[in-house]
């Protein structure tokens, strides 16, 4: 089979290459997935470029956590009912990643994807969907509460707008550009501001009469730890799923503790138990309801991978995939 892989950290175009690998076979309460498309995510391109110096010293990598494709085959104890559906993909082991022809994984991790979402659209749920859950629905119901989405127009920040709005909260996104924010909108926000204004935490205190927001689904804390400090209302909560320019913040910590505010790190990648069980079943409700599609910023073929890392890094607003069809 085809697959991409990389060996070292560096640069997508000096570090990832086109190789020929042996198909693998599923083990017991696995599947084996012909991958049609496999969806690039941050964390894919942090770890091949070696980010905050966290050097790779092993064996060859396959990058990508999530996809989607058809199943081909299936370990001992999964259904053969299962061949020949179209499913998409999550949480695949690191370095054994999608970006290859054929895929392995537990069969819990392959999710019924319906004939209606596209291949690259079933290639786009996993991460984003399934961090924008655990960062919204960790702390409790959100029905009737204000929650602000940072970056609203992002795969993540899309996915919690959706779901927050279809789940009863009021939705306040932020992005820095019109065309950002009008895709927020649409997606489902009350209100979509520019974060970089100067009055950005007067005009959102002033949608809440003053009170704050009750929760922040947090794209870069480090970078909008004084905004989510000025406008988190008393017992709020702040789920940040990244930091990346300000990976070490210096925390203001009165500024969070005289509100009671409950920071919490969402890192979905671990997700399990109940909570994984919630995210995985939500997510396929709502693709199965037609409401929840993540945007699909670009996609490269196979042999162009690292023209999709490289779109993902330039900032692509949605999700990258690179398709193997």
């Amino acid at each position: 089979m085809r697959a991409i892989q990389w060996r070292r950290n560096g640069p997508a175009r000096e570090v990832l290459e086109l190789v020929d690998l042996p198909r693998p076979e599923p083990g017991p309460g696995e599947v084996l997935v012909r991958v049609h498309a496999s969806g690039v995510n941050p964390h894919d391109t942090k770890a091949r470029a070696g980010w905050r110096g966290v050097v790779h010293a092993g064996g060859p990598m396959i990058p990508h956590s999530d996809g989607a494709g058809v199943i081909e085959a299936v370990g001992a104890g999964v259904e053969a009912a299962r061949i020949g559906k179209r499913v998409w993909l999550f949480g695949a082991r690191h370095g054994q990643g999608t970006c290859r022809d054929f895929c392995t994984l537990p069969s819990s991790q392959a999710v019924s994807l319906p004939d209606e979402v596209s291949m690259a659209g079933g290639a786009a749920l996993g991460v984003p969907c399934l961090t924008a859950h655990l960062a919204l629905f960790s702390d409790g119901p959100i029905a009737g509460k204000t929650v602000l989405v940072q970056g609203g127009a992002g795969a993540v920040g899309m996915a919690a707008v959706r779901f927050a709005a279809q789940a009863g909260a009021r939705v306040i996104a932020t992005a820095s550009t019109e065309g950002k924010r009008a895709a927020a909108t649409q997606a489902g926000a009350a209100e979509a501001l520019d974060y970089r204004a100067p009055d950005v935490a007067e005009r959102i205190l002033a949608l809440t009469d003053g009170r704050g927001v009750d929760r922040i689904v947090e794209v870069d804390f480090g970078a909008n730890q004084a905004l989510d400090g000025a406008v988190i209302a008393p017992h709020g909560v702040i789920a940040a799923y990244s930091s990346t320019r300000e990976p070490r913040p210096v925390l203001d910590y009165y500024v969070f503790a005289k509100k009671a505010v409950t920071l919490r790190f969402v890192q979905a990648m671990l997700l399990h138990g109940p909570a994984l069980e919630a995210a995985v079943r939500d997510t396929a409700a709502a693709v199965a309801a037609g409401w929840m599609r993540v945007p699909i910023a670009a996609t490269f073929p196979l042999e162009r991978a690292a023209e999709a890392h490289e779109a993902l890094e330039a900032g692509a607003m949605g999700k990258v995939v690179v398709t193997l069809e």
